[in-house]
C-alpha cells in the first residue's frame, strides 16, 4: 500500500480488476527521485559514504553533490552539439561532423554549444537511431551505449537565422559508484491505420551481450580520460612486471626499471589532475572523477545485479532479480575465457535459488527466454 501511496500509477487495475504490469525502470527511477529528496545535505552524503567505507570524504568530491542517491548514482554529462550545416576552415579538421572547406577568415563559424547535466542511467540502444544510424545492428552493450550518446537533433542556429541539423554527442564528465545500464527493449510503436490511432507498447527481442565487466572508458570526456588512462597504463606496467618475473627474467635489473616507471607515472597522475582542474567547467578549481571510487580507478566496472523481463508482452510477462553473492567460493572460468564463473542467485518472487556467470551471461536476449533490462554495476576494486 504505501507504494501504491507514493506512486499512484501503480496501482492501476485492468478492466477485470486485476493489477496492471508495471514497468521495472520508471519503478527505479521514481524510488531513486524520493530517496534523493530524502537524503539531501552533504552531512548525509558524508555519513553514508563514511559509514560504507571508511574513508573521508573530500570537499572537491562534494562539488555538485547534493543528495546520497546522486552521488552514488549521479552521472554528470557533458553534451556538445556541432552544427552541421555551416562550413568551418579547414584548420577545424576533425572537429564534428560539419562540412570541412576552405574558407575565408571572415566567414562566421557556428559555435559548439556544450551543456552539462546529471543523470542515473546510462541506455543501450537496441533498436538503432532515428537517422541513418537505424540500420546499425547493435549485437553487444558497448554498440548500443556508444549509440545512444550521439545523434542528429534539429536546432536552432543564430548564424543561418533558421533551425538546421546538428550533431549531438554526450560524454561522462563524472563517474559514478553504481552504474545502471539500461537496455531500451521497449518501445512505443504508431498505429495510424487503427481506429483508435492511440499505437501499441512493444518490445525488442533481438539478443544484445553482455559480459561480467563494464569499460566506460571511450563515454568519458577528454578530462576523465587523462585520469583513467594513468591509471590503465600503471597497471599494464605492473601487469607486465608480474610476467616478466614469470619468465624469470633479471629481478634485480626489472625491479629498478619498475620503481623509476611507477614514480614517473605518479608524476604523469599529478599532471593530469592538475590539467583536470584547470580545465574545470565550474570555474571553482576542484575536480574529482567521481564520489566513492577505487584509487587508482581504471573506468572499469563489475556486474553485480540484474533484472529481467521474460515475455513478448510489453504489459504483461515477468520480472525476476538476479543478485551476485557476496561469498564466493573457489573460483572457476567460463570456459576458455578469462570470465569468472562466480555464485549468484535469482530471485523468482519468493522462491530463491543459487546459480552462476554463465547463467547469467545467457540473459542477452533473443527468444522467450529471461532477458537484460536492467543492469547494475559497482565500480571494480
Amino acid at each position: 500500500m504505501a507504494t501504491k501511496s507514493a506512486f499512484p500509477q501503480f496501482a492501476q487495475t485492468g478492466p477485470r480488476g486485476e493489477p496492471q504490469q508495471q514497468d521495472a525502470e520508471e519503478f527505479l527511477s521514481g524510488l531513486l527521485s524520493i530517496a534523493s529528496q530524502e537524503s539531501g545535505g552533504t552531512v548525509t552524503v558524508r555519513n553514508g559514504f563514511m559509514g560504507g567505507s571508511g574513508k573521508v570524504v573530500a570537499e572537491k568530491d562534494l562539488v555538485g553533490v547534493n543528495n546520497l542517491i546522486d552521488a552514488l548514482f549521479g552521472i554528470k554529462m557533458e553534451e556538445t552539439f556541432t552544427c552541421d550545416e555551416i562550413p568551418v576552415p579547414s584548420q577545424s579538421e576533425g572537429k564534428g561532423d560539419a562540412m570541412e572547406i576552405d574558407t575565408p577568415n571572415e566567414i562566421a563559424v557556428e559555435p559548439e554549444v556544450v551543456k552539462y547535466d546529471l543523470h542515473r542511467k546510462l541506455v543501450c540502444n537496441i533498436q538503432g537511431g532515428s537517422d541513418t544510424s537505424s540500420q546499425v545492428n547493435i549485437s553487444h552493450i558497448i554498440d548500443g551505449i556508444n549509440l545512444s550518446l550521439s545523434g542528429k537533433i534539429t536546432k536552432r542556429s543564430e548564424i543561418l537565422g533558421r533551425d538546421c541539423l546538428w550533431t549531438r554527442k554526450q560524454r561522462i564528465d563524472r563517474l559514478p559508484s553504481v552504474l545502471v545500464v539500461q537496455f531500451g527493449r521497449f518501445f512505443w510503436k504508431e498505429t495510424p491505420d487503427s481506429q483508435d490511432h492511440t499505437g501499441v507498447k512493444c518490445k525488442v527481442m533481438k539478443p544484445v551481450a553482455f559480459s561480467g565487466t563494464l569499460d566506460v572508458y571511450e563515454f568519458c570526456s577528454d578530462r576523465i580520460q587523462k585520469v583513467l588512462k594513468i591509471a590503465k597504463d600503471k597497471a599494464l606496467a605492473a601487469e607486465e612486471d608480474r610476467i616478466a618475473k614469470k619468465l624469470k627474467c633479471n629481478p634485480s635489473t626489472k625491479s629498478d626499471f619498475s620503481d623509476s616507471k611507477s614514480s614517473g607515472e605518479d608524476e604523469d597522475l599529478k599532471v593530469a589532475l592538475a590539467m583536470s582542474i584547470e580545465t574545470d567547467v565550474d570555474g571553482t578549481g576542484n575536480f574529482s572523477i567521481g564520489l566513492g571510487l577505487p584509487e587508482n580507478f581504471q573506468g572499469v566496472y563489475e556486474l553485480f545485479a540484474v533484472v529481467t523481463h521474460k515475455g513478448r508482452d510489453a504489459d504483461g510477462g515477468h520480472y525476476m532479480g538476479w543478485v551476485k553473492s557476496e561469498f564466493q567460493g573457489e573460483r572457476t572460468k567460463i570456459g576458455d575465457t578469462d570470465e569468472d564463473n562466480d555464485d549468484w542467485f535469482v530471485f523468482d518472487d519468493d522462491e530463491v535459488s543459487p546459480c552462476k556467470t554463465e547463467d547469467v551471461l545467457k540473459l542477452k536476449g533473443g527468444g522467450d527466454w529471461h532477458m537484460s533490462y536492467l543492469n547494475f554495476y559497482r565500480a571494480k576494486k
